[in-house]
């Protein structure tokens, strides 16, 4: 057997693997060498200790989510054009919260980062930045419906508001979109992550959302 191509990034994501499966708190550098079926000596020509790993992973989820993106310039784009509801840009945007999530790498990476922000500042804030880029997209949309005049103008205050009491809705309904996805494969361990992966969007829990994002919007008088 031929000498195996193995990177820090490679290590990372091994260790992600192997978090999903044992929480990162209980991920020893063995699984993660098993994983990769290399020794665990081999490890350290790429970290000096299982910390360094655990770092480089948190820096890595980091990286990864800096390019993650919401909403489209395109998007708005056909506000101004009158060519869409505000309902059915938010289904647009719900939707695609959704589906990138609920498959790999951000699926695992929401899951480490969702656990370990109970024990490390560094994941609590990955996450936190996650959350405010959703609460800006939020308030770009209803700024762009304000631009043409199709909805009332919020102080600021109201509107910033009214996005994040959004953003809880729709994060707290993905925390629980995931952990039931996660479950799947702990009832059944032999599939793997990767049947996980495979899975379609579950519409009923994904349309629930969005009927409480109504019943919001009908609360603010939002038609």
């Amino acid at each position: 057997m031929g000498k195996k191509n193995i990177s820090q990034e490679k290590i990372i994501q091994a260790f992600l693997s192997s978090s999903f499966d044992k929480s990162a708190g209980g991920t020893a550098l063995s699984d993660v060498a098993n994983t990769l079926e290399i020794k665990k000596a081999s490890l350290y020509n790429h970290f000096e200790s299982r910390d360094a790993i655990y770092e480089s992973t948190l820096n890595y989820c980091k990286n990864e989510f800096q390019s993650v993106s919401f909403l489209s310039d395109k998007a708005l784009d056909t506000v101004e054009k009158n060519k869409i509801s505000i309902k059915i840009l938010f289904k647009k945007l719900i939707t695609r919260y959704y589906n990138l999530f609920e498959n790999e790498p951000y699926f695992q990476i929401f899951v480490f980062l969702q656990t370990e922000k109970y024990f490390n500042y560094a994941a609590f804030e990955i996450i936190n930045d996650l959350n405010l880029k959703l609460i800006n997209d939020i308030k770009k949309i209803f700024r762009s419906f304000q631009k043409v005049g199709k909805l009332e103008n919020f102080l600021e205050k109201d509107l910033q508001e009214i996005s994040e009491h959004i953003s809880l809705i729709i994060f707290q309904s993905m925390d629980f979109y995931l952990a039931k996805r996660k479950e799947i494969v702990r009832q059944n361990p032999d599939s793997g992550a990767g049947c996980l992966f495979a899975l379609p969007t579950d519409n009923e829990l994904l349309n629930k959302t969005l009927k409480n994002i109504e019943l919001y919007f009908k609360y603010l008088n939002i038609v």
